[in-house]
Order: C-alpha cells, then sequence, then structure tokens
C-alpha cells in the first residue's frame, strides 16, 4: 500500500513538471529577427472580455449547463491564447530593456530597469496563470484567473512607450 501511495505521489510530481516545463517553453522567445518585429498585437478589449467575471456570471446565467461548459472550454483556450502571447510579448520586452540598461542618459536606464522588473513580473504571472486556466478547464465553477496578467500587460505597455519615446523621440511606439 505504501508503495503505490509513493508511485502515486511520484507520478503526480513528475506530471507537473513536465506540464511546469510545456508551460514555460511556450512562454519563450525565438532568437531571429529584430525584437521589435517579434511582439504581436494583443487585442486589450477581447482579452478584458474574455477575462471579465460578470461575462462568465452572464453566460452561466443565460446558458443551459451543458452548452455553457462548451462556451466556457473554448473561451477558456481564447484566454490561453491571449496569457501566452502577453506572456511571449513580455520576454521580447525583457530583451529590449536589457538591451536598453547600459545606456548613457539615466533617464533612458532608468526606464529600462522599470520594464525589465514589470516584464520578468507578467511572465511570472502569465505562466502562473496559464498553469490556472488549463486546471480551469477541468473545474467549470472555478473563477477565471486572467485579471492580474491584463493588470500588468497594461502597465508594461505604458513602460515600453515611455522607454521607446525616451530612446526615439521622433519614432512613434505603440505595443
Amino acid at each position: 500500500m505504501t508503495i503505490a501511495i509513493i508511485l502515486v505521489i511520484a507520478a503526480t510530481l513528475s506530471l507537473a513538471v513536465i506540464f511546469g516545463v510545456a508551460v514555460s517553453r511556450s512562454l519563450q522567445i525565438s532568437a531571429e529577427g529584430s525584437l521589435a518585429s517579434q511582439i504581436h498585437p494583443l487585442d486589450i478589449e477581447a482579452f478584458r472580455n474574455l477575462a471579465d467575471p460578470a461575462e462568465d456570471a452572464y453566460l452561466r446565467r443565460r446558458l443551459p449547463a451543458f452548452e455553457y461548459r462548451k462556451v466556457r472550454r473554448m473561451r477558456l483556450r481564447a484566454l490561453a491564447v491571449y496569457v501566452q502571447t502577453a506572456g511571449r510579448n513580455a520576454a521580447v520586452l525583457v530583451r529590449m530593456g536589457q538591451n536598453a540598461l547600459p545606456s548613457s542618459d539615466a533617464g533612458t536606464a532608468e526606464a529600462a530597469r522599470q520594464l525589465v522588473n514589470q516584464a520578468l513580473l507578467l511572465r511570472r504571472n502569465a505562466a502562473l496563470v496559464l498553469l490556472r486556466i488549463y486546471g480551469a478547464r477541468f473545474r467549470p465553477n472555478s473563477d477565471l484567473p486572467a485579471a492580474s496578467v491584463l493588470y500588468r500587460y497594461s502597465q508594461l505597455s505604458g513602460a515600453a512607450m515611455l522607454l521607446g519615446r525616451l530612446q526615439n523621440p521622433a519614432a512613434p511606439v505603440r505595443i
């Protein structure tokens, strides 16, 4: 009996490690091309709609249970794509901020430091939220966990725009 319990615990831990590696790899960026071209656009309004608990509650009230579960699974899949995109964009912004850190201008270096800190925090949050989203697919009554990523992403885009304006005031910056 003890061996069976140990095997179940070991299998569960192994599955958690494999799942963690898969999530972290989905947030990595490739080394090819310019960094700015690797940033993918993100529809914030659609992201906000998918992460809105009031919208989820509305669907739960209006749809039959079987249809609600089907719609919720589709919404969670879409939410996972948005969170992965936000995490990948944060990884790109970490590299952009690290490239700007050695700047001789103190304002630019400080903006780069803030960008790197916020982007690293967003990447960590994105990985954790992805795990929670994948878990929520099996628990239909759980809360939607993406609000922290949405908030951090809006902060991060502001920090990236500040750094872009400090580095090149003539060029428009948009994330």
